[in-house]
C-alpha cells in the first residue's frame, strides 16, 4: 500500500550525542522524501556535532570521533537540510518526542527558522505501541517479517519506519491512509512545543505543564508575571520552547493592543 499524500512527506532518524534535547547534538541524519506520486529521494550526512560522543552513544550507534571530525557541522548543513524538508510534512519513530524537538533545536541554533506551522507530523512508534507494544526491530519482523539489520544506523532505522507504516495501514482497518488523520492518531497530547512545557487545555488555550503555574494559562501569567517570560528566556529550556513562548506574548499583547484600539472605538462611536 502506498501512503495517499498531498504534499510530499520526510521520514527521518537521528542518532545524537545523547537524549537531550536542549543539550545533546546530531552525528547522523537520515532523510526519505517520498513525493505524493510515489518517488522518493534520500539523502545521509554524517555530522561532527562539535562536542565529544560519549562512549556509551558510540557504543548503541557505532559512531564514534574520529569518524566524524572531518565531516561538515550541522550549522553547515542547517540551510540544505532545512530547502529539502521545506513544505513537508514529517514521520519518524518516537519522532514527536525526540527526533523533532532536537531537529528543532539544532535548526534554532544555526540561526535556520523552524516550526510546524502547516504541516503534520506522524509518529510511527505511537500508532506501533497503541497497536502491538514493540521496539523498532520486533515492530519491523512483526510488520514486515524482515530482521532489521545494521540497527541504530540512521538510515536502516528510517527505511524501516517507512516500511513499516505502509504495512500498519495494510494491516489495521481503522487507520486512514491519511497523513492528518495519522498525525492525530499519533500525537499523544496536543503540545504548543516539542517538550511538552507548554500544552492546550480543552478550550484550545496553551498552559504551563510544570513549575508555580502548572495548569494556568500562559497568556494569564504573562500579563500577571512579566518577569515569568525573561526568566525562561534566559534558563536552561529548549529553544523551540522559548520560540513558542515569544509568538504566545506577542500574541497576547497584540490582541491586548487590538482590543483596546477596538474599545476606544466604541466609546467613540456612541458619543457620536
Amino acid at each position: 500500500m502506498e501512503l495517499h499524500l498531498t504534499k510530499p512527506i520526510i521520514f527521518f532518524d537521528l542518532e545524537t550525542t545523547g537524549i537531550n534535547i536542549a543539550k545533546d547534538r546530531i552525528v547522523e541524519i537520515s532523510i526519505l522524501k517520498v513525493f505524493p506520486n510515489g518517488n522518493k529521494e534520500s539523502k545521509t550526512w554524517l555530522v561532527n556535532p562539535e562536542m565529544e560522543i560519549p562512549k556509551e552513544a558510540s557504543d548503541i550507534h557505532g559512531i564514534t570521533n574520529e569518524r566524524v571530525v572531518t565531516e561538515p557541522t550541522f550549522n553547515e548543513l542547517a540551510a540544505e537540510v532545512s530547502k529539502i524538508i521545506d513544505g513537508c510534512d514529517l514521520a519518524g519513530f518516537n519522532s514527536n518526542r525526540f527526533d523533532i524537538p532536537l531537529l528543532a533545536e539544532e535548526m534554532l541554533r544555526a540561526k535556520v527558522n523552524f516550526d510546524m506551522n502547516n504541516r503534520v507530523a506522524i509518529d510511527v512508534q505511537v500508532i506501533f505501541h497503541k497497536k502491538e507494544e514493540r521496539t523498532l526491530s520486533a515492530g519491523y519482523k512483526f510488520y514486515c517479517d524482515k530482521d532489521l539489520e545494521n540497527a541504530h544506523s540512521a538510515e536502516a532505522d528510517t527505511l524501516a519506519t517507512y516500511e513499516i507504516l505502509k504495512a500498519q495501514l495494510e494491516k489495521y482497518d481503522d487507520l486512514e491512509n491519511d497523513v492528518n488523520f495519522l498525525n492525530e492518531y499519533s500525537t499523544h497530547n496536543k503540545r504548543a512545543d516539542f517538550a511538552g512545557f507548554i500544552m492546550f487545555n480543552e478550550d484550545d488555550e496553551e498552559i504551563f505543564t510544570f513549575g508555580k503555574y502548572k495548569g494556568q494559562k500562559v497568556a494569564d501569567i504573562l500579563r500577571k508575571d512579566k518577569g515569568y517570560y525573561s526568566w525562561i528566556q534566559n534558563a536552561d529550556f529548549p529553544l523551540y520552547t522559548k520560540k513558542v513562548l515569544t509568538q504566545i506574548k506577542e500574541k497576547t499583547f497584540f490582541n491586548k493592543k487590538e482590543n483596546t484600539l477596538e474599545d476606544l472605538q466604541n466609546k467613540f462611536n456612541k458619543k457620536l
